[in-house]
């Protein structure tokens, strides 16, 4: 699943730092809610599943975090 608002090359490259870092995460004993907290998202809703804290952690690499400048 590819958002509309980011690049697919970008999202794969995100989807794929995601999962490395939350494999690790894993296998050293860590839980869903350690992935959002490395990344600095909100841990108030946090879903057990792996899959769903993947796709968060992609999809906030992917958003912007200034709207874009347009030239004059």
């Amino acid at each position: 699943m590819t958002p509309n608002h980011a690049n697919p090359a970008q999202w794969e490259q995100s989807q794929g730092y995601a999962r490395a870092v939350c494999a690790r995460l894993f296998r050293d004993g860590g839980k869903p809610a350690d992935a959002l907290k490395a990344f600095g998202l909100p841990t108030s809703d946090v879903p057990r599943d792996w899959a769903v804290v993947v796709d968060r952690i992609a999809a906030s690499m992917c958003t912007p975090a200034a709207p874009m400048r347009k030239a004059a």
